[in-house]
């Protein structure tokens, strides 16, 4: 009998671990972006889900904007 995707046990854990990254990633990133008035990544970080390779990519993109 097949158990399926959803009921197995290690998946459940992952799937927090991912949108709780996620969430602190793009919090982060959407806040340092308006920040310093970046309007256009502001938008698209908050449009697109992409399980936080978008914020992070900002992020690293424009660290040392976000040091000054």
């Amino acid at each position: 009998m097949d158990t399926g995707f959803l009921q197995e046990v290690w998946f459940i854990p992952i799937i927090i671990i991912l949108a709780l990254f996620d969430a602190v990633m793009k919090a982060v990133a959407m806040w340092r972006s308006a920040r310093n008035n970046h309007l256009a990544w502001f938008v698209c970080i908050a449009v697109f889900n992409t399980i936080g390779i978008l914020p992070i990519v900002y992020l690293v993109l424009n660290k040392q904007k976000a040091l000054n």
